[in-house]
C-alpha cells in the first residue's frame, strides 16, 4: 500500500513537471519541489478536498461533476500558497486549466505504470 501511494505521489510530481513545461505561468523550480507539492497535494486531497466537495454539493451535482476541477484548482493555489516561492501559479484561471490537464496526466500515467506491472 505504501509503494503504491508513493507511485502515486512520484507520478503526480511528473505531471506537475510537464505541466510546469507547458505553462509559462505555472512554474516550478526543481523535481524535488515537484515532489513536495505532490506530497502536499496528497495531503490536501485526504484532509481539505472531501471537505470542500460536500460544502459544494449542490453545484458539484448541478454542474455534472465539472466543479470537481475548481476543488482541484482550489488546492494547487493551497499547496502553491504553502510551498512559497518554489511552486507558483499565476492566476486562478491558470489552475484550472492546470487542474484539468494533470487530472488527464495522472490517468494517463497510472494506466501506463498499471498495465506495465501487470
Amino acid at each position: 500500500m505504501f509503494l503504491r501511494w508513493f507511485l502515486s505521489v512520484f507520478l503526480n510530481a511528473v505531471a506537475l513537471i510537464a505541466v510546469a513545461q507547458l505553462f509559462d505561468s505555472f512554474h516550478l523550480e526543481e523535481f524535488g519541489a515537484a515532489l513536495l507539492a505532490s506530497f502536499i497535494l496528497s495531503i490536501l486531497n485526504v484532509i481539505v478536498k472531501p471537505i470542500l466537495i460536500i460544502f459544494t454539493l449542490p453545484i458539484t451535482v448541478i454542474s455534472l461533476g465539472l466543479f470537481l476541477f475548481v476543488i482541484n484548482a482550489i488546492t494547487l493555489m493551497i499547496t502553491q500558497g504553502v510551498m512559497g516561492s518554489s511552486f507558483v501559479i499565476n492566476g486562478f484561471g491558470t489552475a484550472i486549466i492546470a487542474a484539468v490537464v494533470i487530472s488527464i496526466l495522472n490517468l494517463l500515467l497510472n494506466q501506463l505504470v498499471k498495465d506495465a506491472t501487470r
